[in-house]
């Protein structure tokens, strides 16, 4: 029964960010007006806005124009749920599921507005890491000095890999919003967790980038959006990895 509203929760919940991702860029309210097709601007019914399953009656067709609706926003409002279960799975209804869910509702849209813009919206990456200091220090305090450590080593990670960059390609390769971002997410997953997790943002950004190239689909030195990496890295070790753990015993070890 748990794992059913949770889903539920996660596809309203990828209703609505569908809704931040279109409209943030746009600098458009994303509490109102009601959702309208982006074609025809005609308000949406609410039984026309049932996740998934209106998607589904209507055959992926605006009821108006006829246009059709992407097939992200169905997408995304599945992977919002499916992720929101799979740390329900991991962490049970506990303090590290909020958390993780929160993280994950920002995450989405962050990465799918650097896809689509190249920006990663200050609005969406402060109201996240406000959020992460907050339950930090009301519920866990006790792991406040690993989210420290998280936030500061992304903070010098960025720094490193903009010098690294200039020098390589003479020009910015890394933008400030992804520096945000290291910081935020090193936050959330402190400092074990921040090092795996940029481990694999190495690996499966390097792996897009010879998959590219080889492809002729991207060129070199050609700009390409991090923030999905850095998303993807940290869900990654959110689900698999405890990196509060592992720092934990390191810094036991220590004193």
């Amino acid at each position: 029964m748990e794992i059913i509203l949770i889903a539920l929760f996660g596809l309203i919940f990828g209703s609505f960010l569908n809704v931040v991702i279109y409209r943030l860029p746009k600098d458009l309210s994303i509490v109102g007006p009601r959702s309208y097709c982006v074609h025809c601007k005609k308000k949406i019914n609410f039984y026309d806005n049932i996740p998934i399953i209106s998607y589904i009656l209507l055959r992926g067709k605006c009821r108006y124009c006829k246009q059709k609706i992407s097939w992200r926003y169905p997408f995304i409002e599945v992977l919002t749920a499916a992720l929101l279960v799979a740390f329900y799975l991991r962490y049970g209804l506990t303090e590290e599921w909020i958390l993780s869910s929160v993280l994950t509702l920002f995450l989405i849209p962050i990465s799918i507005i650097d896809i689509d813009e190249g920006i990663i919206p200050n609005k969406l990456v402060f109201p996240c890491l406000i959020i992460g200091i907050f339950f930090v220090l009301l519920l866990q305090f006790e792991t406040i000095l690993n989210s420290l450590l998280g936030a500061v080593t992304g903070g010098i990670f960025f720094l490193i890999l903009s010098l690294v960059g200039k020098f390589l390609f003479k020009k910015e390769s890394i933008g400030a919003g992804d520096g945000k971002l290291f910081i935020t997410v090193g936050f959330y997953i402190g400092l074990a967790g921040f090092l795996l997790s940029f481990f694999f943002i190495g690996l499966l950004s390097g792996l897009f980038v010879i998959i590219g190239l080889t492809a002729k689909k991207i060129k070199f030195g050609e700009t390409i959006p991090f923030g999905p990496f850095i998303a993807l890295s940290t869900i990654i070790v959110k689900l698999f990895f405890n990196g509060v753990d592992i720092t934990n015993s390191v810094l036991m070890n220590l004193l």
